[in-house]
């Protein structure tokens, strides 16, 4: 009788995953490496000639950090429009998905509504861009037109010109635009929680609220998790809207950190050399972030089981091996 040959289809995986690993190594490993290592050299110019690394290789990323308060500004500013505009995007988000997934609401035209809620988000950050700037044009826009017409304001306003209006402008921007995607995330991770729990939640009586916060948000750690970490490295990346919108004006109040590192290697003196310094320190404070998320975000319950697994684990060993010499 003929022995059936076993075929190994892992390697066909490996064969469909090399694409990916090639172009992540040409086009995304590689970049991260020379713009790490062109932070200690002094490469810049125009043409840049041959880098070469500094007396003092750390000291591009401390004339950034103890010097420049421009990019100190930038990274206030950064951070300052990420937590405005982050806060009630999730508080938004998170209400809109119970309302989707509360299935005693019964609603109808859910998929027009999501729609609708994700459409700001395929907008190009041009056209947004544009439409805020006619809107809040001064002396003469729709936003001053209605605050003349209800009295509020008998002369006109220019809310381009007030760093506290300006930011709120570019936060409530990124908010309005990326609510809808983080609507979107949080109800595919409710629908993949297990019906079962929510039947049986409704057998014992709990209402919409204790639902949500009982079995709802507790299942969601990790979806919160993933929207946490991913709105946290785009909110250091803002870009677009800021500099379409306001250019960082007014006085450099919606100026962010990769603005900054655009300017610095693109415009002027081209200081490749601090513009990739600057690039790693933002690298540097996303993974810390990030960190520390997966740390304040973690399951303590399966963290403890695994410490006291381990603990078993050992004690087991250790008397082994102590019976073993006894013998």
């Amino acid at each position: 009788m003929r022995r059936r040959s076993k075929l190994n289809y892992s390697r066909y995986g490996y064969l469909f995953c090399l694409p990916f690993v090639l172009a992540f190594l040409v086009f995304s490993l590689y970049p991260i490496l020379y713009t790490a290592f062109i932070g200690f050299t002094d490469m810049k110019g125009v043409v840049p000639k041959t880098p070469h690394i500094l007396d003092d290789p750390l000291e591009n990323f401390k004339n950034l950090l103890f010097e420049n308060e421009l990019f100190r500004m930038s990274l206030m500013n950064t951070a300052l429009i990420w937590i405005v505009n982050f806060i009630p995007q999730l508080g938004l988000a998170l209400l809109l998905t119970a309302w989707f997934t509360n299935k005693r609401l019964k609603l109808r035209g859910q998929g027009a509504f999501k729609i609708l809620f994700y459409m700001p988000n395929i907008i190009t950050a041009g056209t947004i861009a544009v439409l805020f700037s006619s809107l809040f044009a001064y002396p003469i826009g729709p936003i001053n037109s209605m605050y003349q017409m209800f009295g509020w304001s008998n002369e006109a306003i220019n809310f381009l010109q007030d760093k506290t209006t300006a930011r709120g402008i570019v936060a409530f921007i990124q908010f309005w635009m990326w609510y809808g995607h983080t609507m979107l995330i949080l109800i595919a991770g409710v629908l993949g929680i297990n019906p079962a729990i929510y039947e049986a939640a409704a057998i014992d009586g709990a209402n919409g609220f204790q639902t949500f916060f009982r079995i709802t948000l507790p299942s969601l750690r990790t979806i919160m998790l993933f929207t946490l970490i991913t709105s946290m490295i785009g909110g250091l990346q803002m870009f677009d809207i800021p500099q379409l919108f306001l250019a960082g004006q007014p006085d450099n109040s919606t100026y962010t950190a990769t603005m900054f590192i655009y300017s610095q290697a693109f415009r002027g003196s081209y200081l490749y050399n601090r513009a990739a310094a600057a690039s790693m320190i933002l690298f540097v404070i996303a993974a810390v972030l990030s960190a520390f998320l997966f740390y304040l975000m973690r399951d303590r319950d399966a963290a403890r089981l695994k410490r006291e697994e381990r603990r078993i684990r050992k004690a087991a060993k250790a008397a082994s091996q102590g019976g073993v010499t006894h013998a």
